[in-house]
């Protein structure tokens, strides 16, 4: 267990933790495989005790984040408060932990499934849109500005020199384009993909030509701008109902605790 593991056992609960990234996508590519640049990756959410957020030396405790990389294993774990203010904004890499499958979860606690039962309040149209295709146009850039960055530089670098485009990148948006479409129009959140896993796939290892993957990304961002346009979710969501969700987790934690 390393240091940021304990500060959690310490001081706060984890009530909800599961996969996130390409093994909560169904796109995982085993390290063996010469195209892989993938990590196992983890998403965690805690609760700190009732002092931390009301007592006097509340101010002192920053521990919003904690993250922990070991071989191939990378966790992030998140406090309820940071965690809230994220999803409140339809993040899509927080997002997601409230839709994964009931498999792909290793700690729910009764706390972790109040997030789940209630995940409908965090969704805005607006927010959904700027989150998901803001973080897609992100991707398209890095696709081929690219910064290879981490113990996978090296590896990477010599992916895209083979492929001329950051592969993992292109993947990743198309994906957060096609999620985005998905919840606008349905209201749910497809994390594991059934449909286009093989697509995804396919432009992970590079068996997709750049022009290729940038003509589907422009024909996605049309999509996405029409979903918009006809989605029945809220423009907003409603801040009050998100606020009351967090106390009732933090009492919920502290009066079991």
């Amino acid at each position: 267990m390393n240091e940021n593991e304990k500060k959690i056992e310490n001081y706060g609960v984890l009530i909800l933790e599961g996969f996130r990234g390409s093994q909560a996508h169904g796109t995982y590519i085993p390290s063996d495989n010469p195209n892989s640049v993938d990590d196992i990756d983890y998403m965690g959410i805690y609760v700190m005790p009732i002092d931390y957020y009301l007592g006097l030396d509340s101010y002192r405790h920053k521990y919003e984040v904690m993250e922990s990389f070991v071989g191939n294993i990378d966790k992030v774990s998140y406090e309820i408060k940071k965690y809230i203010s994220l999803v409140s904004v339809c993040n899509p890499n927080v997002l997601s932990m409230l839709y994964n499958r009931p498999q792909d979860y290793n700690i729910l606690t009764p706390a972790g499934q109040m997030l789940i039962d209630n995940r409908d309040i965090f969704l805005s149209r607006r927010h959904i849109f700027d989150a998901f295709g803001g973080y897609a146009r992100s991707q398209l850039r890095r696709m081929t500005h690219i910064k290879f960055e981490g113990y996978m530089g090296d590896k990477r670098k010599r992916l895209v020199e083979k492929y001329g485009y950051d592969c993992k990148n292109a993947g990743h948006c198309i994906r957060l384009l096609k999620l985005g479409i998905e919840l606008l129009n349905t209201g749910i959140l497809q994390v594991y993909r059934e449909n286009d896993r093989q697509l995804l796939m396919d432009i992970k290892t590079g068996k997709c030509p750049l022009p290729e993957v940038q003509l589907m990304a422009e024909e996605l961002f049309t999509e996405l701008n029409n979903a918009f346009a006809r989605s029945k979710l809220p423009i907003e969501n409603d801040k009050k109902k998100i606020n009351a969700l967090l106390i009732e987790i933090i009492k919920t934690v502290n009066s079991s605790a």
